[in-house]
């Protein structure tokens, strides 16, 4: 069996993925503990309102119970999966997008101590990813979504061998969405 996980830095497009993919029909495990709002007008498409990591750290985390089924774990998380068998989406966004986001929703950050932090994180996970034998993963630009869903989606489509029906999962994007635009093409 395959565990499926979309992961990212928080604000990095997670919730978009996971919509996608639930839209593009696949099987993707979430619950109502974290309501829709101003930030994430569409949902957080996620378990536990984001605690999973708790309990993957704690070694509770029934992961055996989401096999076939896409998960949200942030990068942090990803470092605390058991051996097994997985295929993750990882979502990569402009920092200072990340952090644009981040201040809407809480209120300032130092930047110049965060920054570092994420780009730390980002690359650790990115390299947890590369080393790990039972792991298969794609990364995936959030603008690069937003900006040209179709060819993203097909890649992401090719990457889980076909399964994703292609048109539902674009009409997904929500370009009006994405509003905290740093990088433009």
């Amino acid at each position: 069996m395959t565990n499926y996980i979309v992961s990212g830095l928080e604000r990095s497009g997670t919730s978009m993925m996971m919509q996608i993919l639930y839209k593009g029909g696949m099987s993707v495990a979430f619950d109502k503990s974290r309501p829709p709002n101003e930030h994430n007008p569409k949902g957080y498409y996620e378990l536990e309102g984001g605690k999973v990591i708790n309990r993957l750290m704690d070694g509770t985390f029934p992961m055996e119970k989401y096999d076939e089924k896409f998960i949200k774990i942030t990068a942090y998380g990803l470092k605390f999966l058991p051996r097994g068998n997985y295929k993750i989406i990882y979502m990569v966004r402009n920092l200072d997008e990340i952090m644009d986001s981040m201040e809407k929703m809480s209120g300032p950050i130092d930047r110049e101590t965060e920054k570092p932090l994420f780009e730390k994180l980002n690359k650790y996970a990115m390299k947890l990813l590369e080393e790990r034998e039972d792991i298969e993963y794609i990364t995936v630009k959030y603008n690069d979504v937003v900006l040209n869903p179709r060819k993203e989606i097909e890649r992401i489509n090719e990457f889980l061998g076909g399964k994703l029906d292609v048109e539902s999962a674009v009409k997904a994007v929500d370009p009006k969405l994405y509003r905290n635009v740093r990088e433009k093409r």
